[in-house]
């Protein structure tokens, strides 16, 4: 049981594509990721090329772990045995390929961690869990407005709104707009536009093997706690539904206990605890 790595997207597909495709909710993150790269190009999330590799574990068929890396990101791990996390980190150790952490579920970020910790130390940057959508109950009584899909003439406005849901997150900013503009072409941005202008934001991913993920959800600290979040993020959850998603996912900051709170409220039901975890 060997792990093979390559930069070559069409192989990585080939290798993995069924493994992927039989567990959508829970590979969300790495099919949304393979999909971008396939639609934007090698180059949407970083100047240096992604890499990816899989583990086979007795058939020729038998693909039993996966990861996908977009420098200057996280590593994305795939749920994965507690050996083959060990190996991986081995692997990744040996090719001072500058790992600069891991984002996955919380056994395999641990495991992986567990082994790294051989070559550098580790940190906890973020808790996060993914949760999927039972029944949508939208709020009652819904803020002010109403939601609407967003165009072109909302672009720039959206690009300060992805970076600073980037920065409050701790992760990277976007590399420039072209993940938004994809966005916006497929109808895949939401506004929650009150008073006349635009208030609040909800983004969803393409819809993968019948699964789509909410992401981003982002509202001016100065426009907070007026319930614009959750009414948009119901107005996307419902679009997703509307649009043939037979599941629909987000994840939560559980250091933020008012959006885990309001998720729940909507319908939103836990899956997984995620970990991501830095390296220096």
């Amino acid at each position: 049981m060997t792990w093979t790595t390559t930069r070559d997207l069409d192989a990585f597909e080939a290798a993995t594509g069924d493994f992927l495709r039989a567990r959508p909710a829970e590979h969300t993150v790495l099919l949304s990721v393979v999909s971008s790269l396939r639609v934007l190009g090698a180059d949407a999330y970083g100047e240096a090329a992604p890499s990816f590799g899989w583990r086979r574990c007795g058939g020729p068929a038998a693909v039993d772990a996966a990861y996908v890396w977009t420098p200057p990101r996280p590593v994305l791990l795939s749920p994965m045995p507690d050996g083959a996390a060990a190996d991986l980190a081995d692997v990744l150790a040996a090719a001072r390929a500058g790992v600069p952490g891991v984002n996955a579920g919380r056994a395999a970020a641990e495991a992986f961690a567990a082994a790294w910790r051989r070559h550098g130390t580790v940190r906890t940057a973020a808790r996060r869990r993914l949760h999927r959508l039972a029944e949508l109950t939208p709020p009652d009584p819904a803020p002010p407005g109403a939601a609407r899909r967003a165009t072109p003439a909302d672009r720039e406005l959206l690009r300060g709104w992805f970076a600073a849901f980037a920065e409050d997150i701790g992760a990277a900013a976007p590399r420039d707009a072209r993940a938004l503009d994809d966005r916006i072409a497929d109808g895949r941005c939401l506004l929650w536009e009150a008073g006349g202008r635009p208030v609040s934001m909800a983004g969803i991913t393409r819809t993968l093997v019948g699964t789509a993920r909410v992401a981003p959800v982002y509202t001016s600290p100065e426009l907070r706690g007026r319930g614009y979040a959750g009414a948009v993020t119901a107005a996307v959850s419902q679009a997703a539904k509307d649009s043939g998603a037979q599941e629909v996912l987000l994840f939560t900051d559980l250091a933020n206990p008012t959006g885990n709170a309001l998720y729940r409220r909507l319908g939103y039901r836990p899956v997984e605890d995620y970990l991501v975890l830095t390296f220096e």
